[in-house]
């Protein structure tokens, strides 16, 4: 019986550091050590992703870290009604890639992935990469634009050719840090084993 309970208090503590973000996430080689293991490899996965959709794996991580902070349940903070009362989402924004309930429908439609989820690694990193891949082709924006496809990505390809973002100097703040960011990964991922 005590080697039955100690097999499940294994198994949930495994369970568990999967559904958490990484501690150190300014560094691209930690994540990957920190999340390369037993059940998953997060390295191969953006590698894969990379091949897949020609977009490198540092955009792909930095529009993780930008978005979600590596956080797979990650969503928008609650609005409040009569200012206490815990209310509706502003957006449907989920997972670590924080695609819309809409987007994440096209995204399961266009490739076929129907199991695919939100809050799994894989998925998620799939869907960034085939979104960067869309709002490429749809606006001409490079694949190793940092900076151009974190705003297409924010405003969907028809907000960035609209020029949407012009108007808004927060978005291009975080644009600006998701390029930095995506540098710094690009600039370590050399260095990874």
């Amino acid at each position: 019986m005590r080697i039955r309970t100690l097999l499940a208090l294994v198994l949930l503590g495994l369970l568990a550091s999967c559904a958490t973000a990484p501690r150190q996430t300014r560094n691209i080689c930690a994540v990957f050590e920190q999340r390369d293991g037993l059940f998953s490899s997060w390295q191969r996965a953006a590698e894969k992703t990379e091949r897949k959709y020609g977009v490198p794996v540092p955009i792909l991580m930095a529009t993780m870290y930008v978005e979600s902070g590596f956080q797979p349940y990650a969503r928008p903070p609650r609005t409040k009604l009569f200012g206490f009362i815990p209310w509706t989402r502003q957006s449907t924004a989920y997972g670590y890639s924080q695609a819309l309930n809409g987007t994440w429908d096209h995204y399961q439609s266009a490739t076929g992935n129907w199991a695919a989820r939100r809050a799994n690694f894989a998925d998620a990193i799939d869907f960034i990469g085939w979104y960067h891949s869309q709002n490429s082709q749809v606006t001409g924006i490079q694949p190793n634009d940092a900076y151009g496809l974190y705003l297409a990505y924010y405003s969907g390809p028809k907000g960035y050719m609209r020029g949407d973002w012009r108007s808004n100097a927060q978005l291009q703040k975080t644009a600006q840090r998701f390029a930095s960011m995506a540098a710094n990964y690009q600039q370590q991922l050399q260095g990874c084993n």
